[in-house]
């Protein structure tokens, strides 16, 4: 059997909050943001495990932890219906870390109940999407987008800010965007973490984000 997943993280208290959680980190993924601090993860094509070591995994935490974060990589470009559905039985809540490129993928999760919350990756404008993600995933974004807001699951939208690649006028311009599809819950923005390897090589930057310049029109909660 195919290992599809990277690793497995046993224990997090952050990762969804209010829940004690492992977190499943899927192998590959669809996109190849510059920022982007797992590039093992992104390019690897074989994990440690398979989806019965995770079950295994799974079944002597029952009791013990309350939730499943399915993350990656990018969960949804594997066959995640199966995957939740036993998850399910065991009843773990399950969250789903999604870059929003998979609509269809995500469709079929939330037509079956099979998500508890979401957090999707507005990774950039339309117009400098290609650019930092190396993809053409913008409109997919956007579907992904309108099926949360239209669905009654719990979600948010983030956004790694990397003052190289995203400016003030690109974060309001952003929630712009999120507003006109129908969002108006907080906005989560993280800043870029300089780890020993990203996919573009990428420092700290110098230049200076002006945090005065943002519009107050949805609630910016900054996470670092």
């Amino acid at each position: 059997m195919k290992k599809i997943i990277y690793n497995i993280t046993p224990f997090t208290t952050t990762d969804y909050k209010d829940n004690l959680a492992c977190i499943v980190w899927f192998n590959s993924c669809n996109m190849r943001c510059q920022y982007c601090y797992n590039p093992e993860i992104v390019n690897s094509q074989a994990g440690l495990y398979t989806v019965e070591d995770l079950y295994s995994f799974l079944k002597k935490r029952v009791g013990l932890l309350e939730a499943v974060v399915l993350s990656g990589g990018e969960a949804t470009i594997h066959n995640l219906t199966s995957i939740c559905e036993e998850i399910k039985k065991l009843d773990f809540k399950i969250k789903l870390d999604t870059n929003g490129a998979n609509p269809k993928e995500l469709k079929k999760l939330l037509n079956e109940n099979l998500l508890d919350y979401v957090a999707i990756d507005f990774k950039a404008t339309k117009e400098k999407f290609k650019e930092i993600t190396k993809s053409n995933h913008y409109e997919d974004f956007l579907k992904s987008l309108n099926l949360l807001k239209n669905s009654d699951i719990e979600y948010e939208v983030r956004t790694t800010l990397h003052n190289d690649l995203l400016d003030e006028k690109d974060i309001n311009d952003m929630q712009n965007v999120l507003i006109s599809n129908g969002y108006n819950k907080d906005y989560y923005i993280q800043n870029f973490l300089e780890t020993e390897a990203n996919l573009s090589g990428l420092k700290y930057s110098e230049a200076y984000f002006d945090k005065s310049k943002l519009t107050d029109d949805l609630n910016i909660v900054w996470r670092n």
